[in-house]
């Protein structure tokens, strides 16, 4: 028996090896030769003509059609040159030529030709870099002196236009280096995390918590919560990968937010494993507030009934509550529900917790690279990219632009994350209790 078995062992080692050896068909003899020359001529033809369409319409075309045709079109160049390389192996000549390449420049760049073409008010500005040119020239004066030491040299409004078309787009840097006149994909992505790096370097003070604090107050007591100076929530963006964050694997982001929806303090790259209140007390603004007394310092507020309250930040449920941090109420399973004061603090604090939704969705909105899956091999970027959006967020304010419409809905809003069960802080207790009954009188009133 041992010695059939190995007679069948190497038969059938002989017959695999005949396999390996035997060269594969090709598919194309299955087809009529003149048949497929033709149909290949057509396809090639078309495919010229829509690269020669594209190369003379592009500055009419919005950039994401331009986009999703280049797309296209190097998919079909692609295909092409795959079924020319098999060509040869057919006995009949063809007269065919591989389509012209994707990669080759026009006489002048695309952004060279847009700035020819454009002034202050046309709205291709918006539609390419998701800001007005006046905002752009602000933007590059401030970050000019930044990028001066781009290597290959390339101008620095052309960078920047780079950076802020692929964050826009989620452009690749093969079609920022075309775009762009930058030499190729390496230099575009050089160029892009340069003009990152300047933004966070030359806006990070539009990150206002601790040198406007004056007026984030004033903005949350438009809204009737006096003494606030932010919102505090997260938002969470998939990865692609399971094998740091688990199959369902996120990163996270925690944020503070003012009235107006501008970002106060980011602080990203979390991994969803993580508990919330774990990354809060690894956060800078924890240490800011509980370490170094820096933040949250001003003076308590005298409330209508005598009682005082200080300087506070809203949180969402899976916080723990503090003197400066205030949570919701939840009802327990032993009590008969809410009371009127905390439906009311609940209230105003489930319409205080959407700034924070709205501002991550108007970020995900303008700037497309964040809100796209992302590759686990680039998570180490992402926390980079999302500040720099945020900061970009906080200037297109300052610069007055219109802001994207969104559905707070949309957001990846953190309603999923279980309620903070820990030890209940009993200073903070009696300061949502205070405000909690302020609000309820303060709307009992403007009732009346």
């Amino acid at each position: 028996m041992v010695f059939t078995g190995g007679t069948r062992n190497t038969t059938a080692k002989s017959t695999a090896k005949k396999r390996r050896n035997k060269k594969p068909k090709n598919p194309l003899h299955h087809y009529d030769p003149q048949t497929l020359t033709h149909l290949l001529s057509l396809v090639a033809s078309a495919t010229s003509s829509a690269h020669s369409f594209l190369s003379h319409h592009d500055l009419r075309l919005l950039p994401s059609q331009t986009l999703l045709l280049e797309s296209h079109l190097s998919s079909a160049s692609t295909s092409l040159s795959s079924l020319l390389s098999l060509l040869p192996q057919i006995p009949f000549p063809l007269p065919l030529s591989p389509p012209p390449s994707l990669s080759s420049p026009p006489s002048s760049c695309w952004f060279h030709r847009f700035l020819s073409t454009t002034d202050n008010y046309d709205p291709r500005w918006v539609e390419s870099f998701r800001m007005s040119k006046p905002s752009f020239s602000l933007l590059l004066r401030l970050l000019t002196p930044s990028l001066s030491s781009l290597s290959p040299p390339t101008p620095p409004n052309y960078a920047l236009a780079a950076a802020l078309f692929r964050l826009s787009h989620a452009a690749s840097y093969k079609s920022l280096a075309c775009r762009f006149n930058l030499d190729d994909s390496a230099a575009a992505c050089r160029a892009f995390y340069t003009v990152c790096k300047a933004i966070i370097d030359r806006l990070g003070h539009l990150f206002e918590f601790k040198s406007d604090i004056n007026r984030i107050v004033v903005g949350f007591g438009w809204i009737s919560l006096p003494n606030c100076c932010g919102v505090l929530g997260f938002d969470q963006f998939q990865i692609d990968g399971d094998e740091l964050l688990g199959e369902d694997g996120s990163l996270m982001v925690q944020a503070l937010v003012d009235s107006e929806g501008r970002f106060l303090d980011v602080s990203a790259g979390w991994p969803s494993t993580m508990s919330p209140e774990t990354m809060l007390r690894q956060s800078r603004l924890f240490s800011g507030v509980e370490e170094s007394r820096e933040l949250l310092d001003g003076p308590c507020f005298e409330l209508s009934d005598g009682n005082s309250i200080p300087q506070y930040i809203m949180g969402d449920y899976c916080f723990p509550l503090l003197p400066w941090l205030l949570t919701p109420f939840v009802k327990s399973e032993c009590s008969n529900g809410l009371n009127s004061s905390e439906r009311a603090f609940n209230s105003v604090h489930r319409e205080a917790m959407e700034l924070v939704g709205t501002a991550f969705g108007r970020v995900r909105a303008r700037w497309k690279l964040v809100s796209q899956r992302w590759k686990e091999e680039c998570i180490e970027s992402f926390p980079f990219i999302i500040v720099t959006c945020c900061l970009l967020h906080n200037f297109l304010i300052k610069c007055s632009e219109a802001l994207p419409d969104v559905n707070v809905g949309d957001s990846e809003d953190q309603e999923v994350m279980n309620a903070f069960e820990g030890e209940v802080d009993d200073d903070g207790v009696r300061i949502r209790d205070a405000l909690a009954l302020h609000l309820y009188r303060e709307n009992s009133s403007s009732r009346l």
